[in-house]
């Protein structure tokens, strides 16, 4: 057994990647070779079911290699569990061997993030007795014949993931004999009696329990109690193992592994409200927390910290804020109210018994409710005195007079003193917590674990599961979890720049700085100014402001950003104290920590540089004052929570002050820095009455029925509504609503016109039961009827713009049902599968909410400010007045219009659009000859229309309404029509003549053109009485916007604003709302205050797809243990909260579609996807639509990864760009075509290979977009190239959320690159691999023909495919073809060559040493620069290309290289063989950037385009983040791989 002998805490060593198994070791393997003789599911002739073959597995791999999880991986893989184990269980065959390995693929599962259950749902009928075995295992004695603790610890994170997974109803099922009421018989009788008592109810149930287990046979009665009772076993067996840690000498690391993974299950239980109900209380009543905080292992340093870290939230959750019984929140007062009862509780019994304790029971509450009182109180009481308080208070057995005591002194006292002292509630703890991470909490890997988790520990943090206990407890894990991973990209900034300072130890002991970091300055000075008292009832400071001086003798570009900090920017302090000597090599696979000793961090906000005088520098319209000299002095506020921790450690403890010791100060990219601001408004919603829509509340919770938000079943459903435009036609709208009968209220068909009002029969729950009653009867319900009412839109006028504008698309039935339920009131949930529509929905949606309720207001939130300027162009598409569109936020810039739909831009369209009517009104006037200026102001156009033209319209009026006594004239309107000098511009003749109606209509239609001026102008009079545009955008945002638009992240940042303006708003809907982080989808249904005690919110309408990527989060740990990238939508789809899914696509080729139409309920085509010429055409050149290409090894080298998770495949790389290529040269356009991979790495290998081969030939130039697949998410192109880059393990593909976006970006051309062998075995990705399987794996061109083809899809060619065999034949074919083109080309002389195709070449032997290795790793770069990196252009050297040399290094060392960023030339050439270049020379050897250029990578080429001399330079920084794609919108899945 693993032993770890005590030692003195120090710093953690860095964790190391885990090294994933290749596809030849898989091969190799003992258990492959099984596999493929029992399970594997290519096999051809498989051997029958052989139970020896689980037994061998078992012991001679798993328990032999001590559980390696490189054989547990291996396995999982094979689909050793859905193919053998759990097809071949019975009970009969059941064992430990095959019970455990059964445990050891669930788990493996969990581990990778891949469902887990569906195996054991599709043959469910031995999961009783399956699960039976395990409970019986999970209790048993540790012995020699019976399960190893290290086995007892599998099965507790087997039944810890069961206890998780409530919703699966196979796991329900059996769980729930094991946390319901029966389980109370574990407690002692007094304790018992005591909690049935509080809640009369209980007692009535808990008396029919015991009838019911009465009637029951002795077999099951047994059954029952051993369920009943199992909890409580496994906490004894739990508290055995504890107490068998020594104090001191060595440990077994299985017996505190046990007790860390026992105690998270402990947290689980009490964190979800139908496990916790009737657990807490047997919890309580095993004293467990006391124990455990009185254990051996609590009070070891080092090997206990993490347990006594997940003790820590235990302890919190036993105690939480909430009624166990109804589920309530507890307010303030009544938990000062229980712990009161408590206190008083105790001191009657000390005053009834205990002569000892009078002073006590006579005291009062706040007097003795303290620790320290209570210890002071109880502390000379005996053993035996202490026991029988304790029994007095249903805590223990009671003694009988002659017993002693079997407890210590110690655990008694500790009993009463934590029970009975007074608690800070957990707001309070809350508002004293400081938002800024400290050293103390960003290195501690229990909190926020390096990239290289690999999903195997706990942790100390809290999981987002299905449900919560209450708002306040939501809100807190969110608040935890956004805290610390903010905190993890901290940690990542300081270590960068700490190591590009190179801090080392000067021969007077101070700190000199061997480098320069460009986010990062040493400080000059450092002074608190300023500490403000505490507000009453606080004992931190208001405030505490400080002043930081630094000395900027840096670049000018560099200088201005420094300069540029704003307002509420947040920056870092860090205190350094190396001991390094001067010129020591950093080595980053070492503790940073530990080398630049690192002491302190804190965290602080500016307030603003001070100018000459001291003042603070105010952010405004007018110029910043010039500054003389470097030095610059900001001023800063500190956390006052922090400071009062920091001098209260100083005063009490004698600790340093840490404030006197800071020497650098460091900033952030300001997109990256918003976590402060995000976490202020979290931490305000939780202290303000979070009042969610009654109607919502429990649904957000994860209680009730899933379905009680649907509009189908609340009680405010709008029985008629007016459709707009949604329809194009009545028999469009037949269409629509397949299951009901259409009544149209007009019989004359010539009158069938859209738009139409439908009123709905109104489905209440009594119908449902009246419905069941005929069924039962097989009496047949008539079908539902629709009332159809079509209605014209009245005149707007005679002017052509007068005309709305109309909706052209033909809407299909589910998309007009989510258009249905989004216009009720209620929760509308819209599942868009890739190309079904979802934005066109969304938008008809806003239009028709926008023409039925006027006077409500629509708030848009999406996850992009892509997403959102889609929809604004197609809002503004639709008949929606643009006066009532506003975009808050900063990516309004990209919007493709003219039109400015910020604050300031709808202002001033205002302002215009007032003068332009105002113009209208003096035209009015003029034509009308009326005198006076009535066109000055809004106020004077006002009574011009109340007295001239009110009066006007109201005599013509009476003069051609139809009299009773004689037939109306149709030449009288014109006659007497008062305006058609104003309406002489308008098209002519104003009136047709042709009848009564229709003249009277364009008459009215052309007063309300003029009404309609006079309406706006009336709206616009405010902006004439505010003056300042801050006030007249405050004004548009709160009472002209209609329709409001921000981004989930601006919404986050602003709440306080917005709340504090008076926004108010009755409808949301989200866009790409699986995207988007769980908090950040739930602060916007808080950005207004409550009116009386309710919110007003009516709607919430969800779009999204949760079966596409979800969220961003960059550490694995968060991602997977806490499970924080789970969307809202996601977690409410779990619920079974009811979606419409949109079911026809109208994006892709059907075939294309098929590769991932598996993963949804029913998606079918549109027809057009049949119809249309473009699909129906064939791919010039090429003889499939799709093709999976298998690639192999180019040199022997297959992926490779220079830095961690930073994967290339350099065959992959150069066979796509020679797909492009050739493409490009058969006349397909660069735009319509993009280059994909799953990995960063090979993005900018193949953007380096493009740039190099073929990106400055204007002949093929650059395609659309080279991105990663998780960036493209979203957006389309016509023909995709695929690279799926691993050749060893399959990475983080095998989440099927990324394939499905992978598969569903291409139109009309997928063609995927990938090792065949590796990915065809991964059992989550078979629907698809099968099909791309099912067509040769190598690639069929058709050279002859050229785009576009007369060919039809799927019709046979006149003459045969070439086939190409591998990559450097195609990369040589495609040299060829070029060469050939030009030659016939008359302009022959005027092309430039092609670089010659890559050759296969002998490998080098050269394996780079440890410094070098270390020297390399020191100078990587973030991103591939293709600028020289000299500052001096003469002297720069440039190496010419070798003929015979491939356009990138074939080796490994050289693929190294380019991800290390070296000049693109420079990366594949001889370092011996350089030419020099003249300045001019290198000026044009430098490429313009001609292609799209993801943000991260233009701040990052931007801060190098002007190197300061070599000497100084600050060394490259590595990819942003190894455990994630830097630009990739999601973290690399490659930390779990061994």
């Amino acid at each position: 057994m693993e032993t770890r002998a005590a030692a003195p805490p120090a710093a953690q060593p860095p964790a190391r990647k885990m090294i994933t198994p290749t596809v030849t070791q898989m091969n190799a393997e003992f258990v492959t070779q099984l596999a493929k003789s029992y399970w594997a599911p290519h096999s051809k002739k498989k051997l029958p079911f052989d139970y020896k073959v689980i037994e061998d597995i078992y012991f001679k791999e798993i328990v032999k290699s001590r559980f390696a999880i490189r054989k547990i991986m291996l396995l999982e893989f094979s689909q050793y569990l859905e193919n053998y184990l759990w097809l071949n269980y019975t009970p009969e065959v059941s064992s430990k061997a095959y019970l455990m390995s059964i445990c050891c693929m669930v788990n493996e599962k969990f581990r990778e993030n891949v469902p887990a259950w569906e195996t054991f749902k599709k043959k469910p009928e031995h999961f009783p007795s399956f699960f039976k075995c395990i409970r019986e295992a999970s209790m048993a004695e540790e012995s020699e014949n019976d399960f190893s603790l290290h086995e007892r610890t599998i099965l507790l994170l087997f039944l810890d993931h069961c206890f998780n997974s409530l919703e699966v109803d196979l796991i329900r099922g059996q769980i729930q004999q094991m946390i319901s009421l029966p389980m109370w018989i574990c407690l002692q009788p007094a304790r018992l009696e005591q909690e049935l008592k509080k809640t009369p109810k209980l007692k009535k149930f808990w008396n029919h329990i015991k009838k019911t287990d009465e009637k029951m046979d002795e077999k099951a009665r047994e059954l029952a109690t051993q369920e009943r009772k199992f909890l409580w076993h496994i906490i004894q067996r739990f508290l055995s193992v504890l107490q068998s840690i020594p104090a001191t000498g060595p440990v077994s690391m299985e017996k505190i592994h046990y007790c860390e993974r026992f105690i998270e299950l402990m947290i689980d239980l009490e964190a979800l409200l139908p496990t916790r109900r009737w657990f807490n209380t047997v919890l309580d009543d095993s004293h467990l927390v006391v124990h455990c905080y009185l254990s051996n292992l609590c009070k070891r340093e080092q090997e206990g910290h993490l347990f006594s870290q997940l003790l820590d939230m235990l302890k919190f959750y036993t105690g939480f804020e909430i009624n166990d019984q109804t589920g309530n929140a507890l307010t303030e007062n009544e938990m000062t109210t229980i712990h009161y009862d408590h206190i008083t509780s105790l001191q009657r019994a000390a005053f009834a018994h205990f002569p000892e304790l009078h002073n006590f029971a006579l005291s009062n509450v706040a007097a003795v409710d303290t620790r320290e009182s209570l210890l002071k109180c109880f502390g000379s009481l005996s053993s035996n005195t202490l026991h029988q308080v304790a029994s007095y208070l249903c805590l223990l057995l009671a003694l009988t007079e002659e017993e002693e005591t079997k407890y210590d002194r110690e655990f008694l006292l500790e009993l009463l003193v934590s029970r009975h002292e007074r608690r800070i509630s957990q707001i309070q703890q809350l508002n004293q917590m400081p938002l800024y991470p400290t050293e103390k909490i960003i290195w501690d890997e229990n909190i926020v674990p390096t990239e290289y988790y690999s999903g195997e520990g706990c942790l100390a943090l809290p999981k987002l599961n299905l449900q919560f206990l209450t708002l306040h407890d939501y809100l807190l894990r969110n608040f935890n979890l956004f805290r610390l991973e903010s905190t993890y990209e901290i940690r990542q900034d300081i270590e960068d720049i700490v190591c590009r300072l190179k801090p080392w130890q000067s021969e007077y002991g101070g700190v000199v700085f061997g480098g320069w970091a460009r986010m990062a300055q040493p400080i000059v000075a450092f002074s608190v100014v300023e500490v403000a008292k505490p507000n009453i009832g606080e004992d931190w400071p208001t405030r505490v402001r400080a002043d930081v001086t630094i000395n900027l003798n840096v670049r000018d570009q560099i200088k201005d950003e420094w300069e540029g900090l704003r307002k509420h920017d947040v920056c870092f302090l860090i205190t350094l104290r190396p001991m390094l000597l001067y010129g020591t090599k950093i080595d980053r696979r070492q503790s940073i920590v530990e080398q630049t000793g690192l002491m302190y961090v804190r965290g602080c906000e500016i307030q603003g540089m001070l100018d000459e005088k001291g003042r603070v520098i105010e952010e405004g319209p007018e110029p910043k004052p010039k500054l003389k000299g470097d030095t610059r002095t900001f001023r800063v506020f500190l956390d006052p929570n922090q400071y009062q921790q920091d001098m209260t450690n100083t005063i009490q403890n004698g600790d340093e002050d840490v404030y006197e010791t800071f020497n650098v100060i460091m900033r952030r990219k300001p997109k990256e820095n918003n976590f402060k601001a995000v976490l202020e408004t979290i931490r305000k919603l939780m202290n303000t009455d979070c009042v969610v829509p009654g109607w919502l509340h429990d649904i957000i919770l994860g209680y009730g029925d899933p379905g009680s938000a649907h509009y189908s079943k609340m009680p405010n459903q709008i029985p008629t509504l007016d459709f707009n435009d949604t329809f194009l036609s009545l028999d469009h709208l037949k269409a629509c609503f397949p299951g009901y009968q259409v009544k149209v209220t007009v019989e004359d068909p010539s009158l069938h016109k859209a738009p139409f009002r439908i009123t709905f029969p109104v489905q209440g729950v009594k119908g449902k039961k009246r419905k069941q009653e005929n069924e039962d009867g097989a009496v047949q319900e008539e079908p539902l009827t629709l009332i159809v009412e079509p209605h014209v839109i009245p005149n707007r006028g005679p002017y052509p713009y007068n005309q709305p504008k109309r909706n052209t698309i033909q809407f299909t039935a589910t998309q007009t049902e989510a258009i249905r339920a989004g216009m009720q009131p209620g929760l509308t949930m819209v599942v868009g599968p890739p190309g079904t529509g979802k934005t066109d929905v969304a938008v008809q949606i806003i239009s028709n909410l926008y023409h039925n309720f006027p006077e409500q207001r629509t708030l848009i939130v999406t996850h992009s400010n892509q997403a959102l300027n889609q929809l604004f162009e197609k809002i503004m598409a639709l008949d929606i007045d643009e006066r009532h569109l506003l975009r808050l936020g900063h990516g309004e810039e990209e919007l493709e219009t003219e039109k400015d739909f910020s604050r300031y831009g709808r202002v001033n369209y205002v302002l215009a659009r007032r003068l332009e009517l105002l113009n209208e009104v003096g035209r009015l006037q003029e034509s009308l000859g009326v005198p006076g200026d009535v066109s000055y102001t809004c106020e004077t156009a006002g009574h011009f229309f109340l007295y001239q033209i009110m009066s006007r319209w109201e005599a013509y009026q009476s003069k051609v309404k139809t009299k009773s006594s004689q037939a109306p004239d149709v030449g009288d309107i014109a006659k007497f029509f008062p305006f058609h000098q104003y309406f002489s511009n308008a098209p002519q003749p104003i009136f047709k003549g042709r009848s009564y109606q229709e003249d009277m209509e364009i008459a009215e239609g052309c007063f309300r053109h003029i009404k309609k001026i006079f309406t706006q102008l009336e709206e616009f009079r405010a902006f004439e009485l505010l003056r300042s545009g801050l006030d007249r955008s405050k004004y548009l945002l709160v009472k002209e916007a209609k329709i409001i638009a921000m981004t989930c992240t601006h919404a986050a940042l602003k709440r306080h604003d917005l709340v504090d303006l008076g926004f108010k708003y009755d409808n949301i809907l989200m866009e790409e709302a699986a995207q988007i982080l769980e908090i950040e989808t739930f602060i916007p249904l808080l950005l207004q205050n409550p009116e009386d005690g309710f919110s007003r919110l009516k709607r919430w309408i969800m779009i999204g797809d949760h079966h596409q990527l979800p969220p961003v989060i960059k550490n694995m740990a968060f991602q997977k243990y806490s499970n924080m990238e789970q969307s809202l939508f996601t977690r409410f789809v779990r619920l079974g909260v009811p979606t419409v899914d949109l079911d026809a696509q109208g994006r892709a080729r059907a075939s294309l579609c098929n590769l991932y139409n598996w993963r949804y309920k029913s998606l079918g085509n549109l027809p057009h996807v049949q119809l249309l010429p473009e699909f129906r055409a064939a791919n010039a050149g090429l003889l499939y639509d799709f093709q999976l290409i298998n690639v192999e090894d180019f040199n022997g080298v297959g992926e490779s990864e220079p830095n961690p998770y930073f994967y290339q495949n350099l065959a992959e790389a150069e066979y796509a760009v020679a797909l492009f290529m050739y493409m490009r040269l058969l006349g397909y356009p660069a735009s319509r075509i993009s280059i994909l991979t799953t990995y960063n790495g090979q993005k900018h290998l193949i953007r380096d290979i493009i740039n190099q081969r073929c990106g400055k030939n204007p002949v093929i130039g650059q395609p659309n977009k080279v991105t990663t697949v998780d960036r493209f998410q979203g957006q389309q192109n016509d023909y995709i190239i695929l690279s799926l880059v691993r050749t060893k393990a399959v990475g983080h593909l095998r989440d099927v959320r990324r394939l499905v976006v992978a598969m569903s970006r291409a139109r009309l051309g997928l063609y995927i690159f990938a090792r065949v062998s590796l990915f065809q075995n991964c059992f989550e990705l078979t629907p698809a691999f099968r099909q791309l399987t099912a067509r040769p794996l190598r690639l069929h061109v058709l050279p002859g023909e050229s785009f576009p083809t007369q060919r039809r899809n799927g019709d046979v060619p006149p003459y045969p495919a070439q086939v190409i065999k591998n990559m450097p034949e195609m990369a040589a074919y495609v040299y060829n073809m070029y060469l050939h083109m030009m030659q016939s080309s008359q302009q022959y002389q005027y092309h430039q060559g092609l670089m010659p195709p890559p050759a296969a070449r002998k490998e080098s032997n050269f394996t780079p040493s440890q410094d070098e290795e270390m020297e390399m790793e020191e100078s990587l770069p973030q991103k591939y620069e293709t600028k020289s990196t000299s500052s001096n252009p003469e002297s720069q050297e440039v190496p010419t290309q070798d003929p015979m040399l491939p356009a990138k290094g074939d080796q490994q060392e050289t693929t190294t290289k380019e991800a290390q960023g070296s000049d693109a030339n420079k990366q594949s050439q001889p370092p011996e063989r350089t030419t020099k270049l003249s300045e001019t020379e290198v000026e044009a050897s430098e490429p313009e950037p001609q292609m799209e250029v993801d943000s991260t990578e233009a701040k990052d080429s931007s801060e190098d385009g002007n190197l300061q001399p070599q000497d100084d330079a600050e060394p490259q920084k590595m990819p942003d983040h190894p455990g994630r794609d830097s630009d990739s919108e999601y973290s690399e899945d490659e930390g779990t791989e061994d």
